[in-house]
C-alpha cells in the first residue's frame, strides 16, 4: 500500500512539472517566434469600405465624454460612424454625444455584459449599411491613420483583425507594469503567433471585423465575462483567419492602483477557467477530427497558468528544490524560472528597457502576484455580476504618443 501510494505521488509530481514545463516552452517558443514577424507595409486604397465604430460604454460618464469626442475627431476620407452603446449614462450625456455628431443606442440588463450590449446594437443596426464594424473600449483612443489601416486590410480581404493596443498612460508604478503585460501579451499572443501562421488571439477591443459576420458571432453571445475569447474560438472553429496588425495602434488606459488590478484581473481569470471548461474536450475533437489546430491552439491558451502566478509559483517551487533537494533533480525548477523571465524579458519592448520607470515597477510584482492570488480566490463573483473595469477621463496621455507609428 505504501509502494502504491509512494508511485502515485511520484506520478503526480512528474504531471505538475511537465505541466509547468509545457507552460514555459510555450511562452519561450512564441517570444522568439514574435522577433521573425516581418513588417509588411499596409497598401493605400482609393476605395474606402463604410466603417461603424462600436464604443460600448457602462455607466462612466466622463470617460465616454472625452473618448467619444475624440473619436469623433478622427481623419478617415471614407464614411464612418461612432456609435455609442449607453448602458446607464444620463441623459445629458446621451444627448451630448448625440449633438456631436455620434449615434446613441441606449440598453438595459438585468445582469450586464458587453457582449449583450454590442448584440443587441448590431441587431438596431441595418446589415447593410455598414462593411465594417470596429470595436473600442470606452477609454480607448485611434492613432492618427488607425481606420484607414483597417480599411486597406478589409480591401485585402481581411474578415477579423487584431490591431496593437498599447498603453496610452505610464503615470504610475503599477500603470506602468501593466503597460509591460499588454506588451508581452501582445508579443506572444500576437506577434508570435501571427509569425509562425496562427491566428493572433483578441484582445477585447481594437478589433474590427466584417459587419454581417459580426453579427453572426454576437447572436448567441450569452452572459460570458469573456465575450472576446468565445470569438476567438467560434472564429477558430469556423477556421476563419485572424489579420494582426501591428503598427496600427489604440490607445488604451492602464490600471494604475492595485484594487482595480484585481478586479480586471478576477474577471480575466474566471472567463479562461470558463472556457478551458467549455472547450476542453471540443478542443481534441477538433484536432483529431477536423485537424483544426487553431482551435486545439486556444484550448492550449486556456490550459496556461497566469503568468503572474507561474513566476510566483516556480520561484516557490525553486527555492524548495534548492533547500531541500540536492542532484540534478533539484536544478528543474530554478531551470523553468530562469526560462520563464527569459521568456518574458525577451517579449518586452526595448523602449521599456530605456525607462527608468522600468526597475520600481519590477518591485511592484510580488504585490501584483498577491492581487493574482486574491483575483483566483474571488472568481465567483465574475460569475454573478458584472464587473467592469472602471477608467478615468484624466488619464495622462503625452500626445507625442498618439501619432501611428
Amino acid at each position: 500500500m505504501e509502494i502504491l501510494i509512494y508511485n502515485i505521488i511520484q506520478f503526480l509530481l512528474y504531471l505538475v512539472g511537465a505541466y509547468l514545463l509545457f507552460n514555459c516552452v510555450y511562452l519561450l517558443f512564441f517570444s522568439v517566434a514574435g522577433h521573425f514577424l516581418k513588417k509588411t507595409p499596409l497598401v493605400l486604397h482609393e476605395r474606402f469600405k463604410r466603417i461603424c465604430v462600436l464604443i460600448p460604454a457602462y455607466r462612466e460618464n466622463e470617460v465616454i465624454l472625452a473618448s467619444s469626442m475624440r473619436a469623433l475627431s478622427h481623419e478617415y476620407e471614407g464614411f464612418f460612424k461612432i456609435v455609442v452603446i449607453a448602458d446607464g449614462l444620463s441623459d445629458d450625456t446621451i444627448n451630448t454625444i448625440k449633438n456631436a455628431g455620434a449615434a446613441v443606442i441606449p440598453v438595459s440588463f438585468v445582469k450586464s455584459t458587453k457582449g449583450k450590449s454590442l448584440n443587441y446594437a448590431l441587431t438596431q443596426i441595418p446589415v447593410n449599411e455598414y462593411d465594417i464594424a470596429v470595436i473600442l473600449d470606452i477609454d480607448n483612443i485611434m492613432a492618427d491613420g488607425f481606420l484607414s489601416d483597417i480599411n486597406s486590410a478589409f480591401q485585402e480581404g481581411a474578415t477579423v483583425v487584431q490591431a496593437h493596443r498599447t498603453a496610452k498612460n505610464l503615470d504610475s508604478s503599477f500603470a506602468f507594469l501593466d503597460a509591460c503585460n499588454e506588451e508581452i501579451n501582445n508579443h506572444i499572443y500576437r506577434k508570435g503567433h501571427f509569425a509562425v501562421g496562427l491566428s493572433p488571439a483578441l484582445i477585447g477591443s481594437g478589433m474590427a471585423f466584417e459587419f454581417s459576420y459580426l453579427r453572426t458571432l454576437l447572436a448567441n453571445i450569452g452572459e460570458t465575462v469573456g465575450e472576446d475569447k468565445e470569438m476567438d474560438f467560434q472564429i477558430a472553429k469556423s477556421k476563419t483567419k485572424i489579420v494582426y496588425l501591428n503598427e496600427s495602434l489604440v490607445y488604451d488606459e492602464k490600471i494604475e492602483n492595485a484594487a482595480v488590478f484585481t478586479q480586471q484581473r478576477t474577471r480575466w481569470i474566471a472567463a479562461q477557467i470558463e472556457f478551458f471548461k467549455k472547450y476542453f474536450v471540443a478542443g481534441f475533437a477538433e484536432l483529431f477530427k477536423n485537424g483544426n489546430f487553431e482551435f486545439f491552439n486556444k484550448v492550449l491558451q486556456a490550459m496556461l497558468v497566469p503568468r503572474m502566478l507561474l513566476l510566483g509559483l516556480l520561484f516557490l517551487l525553486s527555492l524548495v528544490s534548492l533547500i531541500f533537494f540536492s542532484g540534478p533533480a533539484s536544478l528543474f525548477y530554478p531551470l523553468l524560472f530562469v526560462i520563464l523571465c527569459f521568456s518574458l524579458f525577451l517579449a518586452l519592448p526595448e523602449r521599456f528597457y530605456k525607462d527608468k520607470r522600468l526597475f520600481s515597477a519590477i518591485f511592484r510584482i510580488p504585490y501584483a502576484l498577491w492581487c493574482m492570488v486574491l483575483a483566483l480566490l474571488r472568481i465567483k463573483q465574475a460569475k454573478k455580476s458584472f464587473i467592469p473595469t472602471p477608467h478615468t477621463s484624466s488619464s495622462i496621455v503625452e500626445e507625442h504618443t498618439l501619432q501611428k507609428k
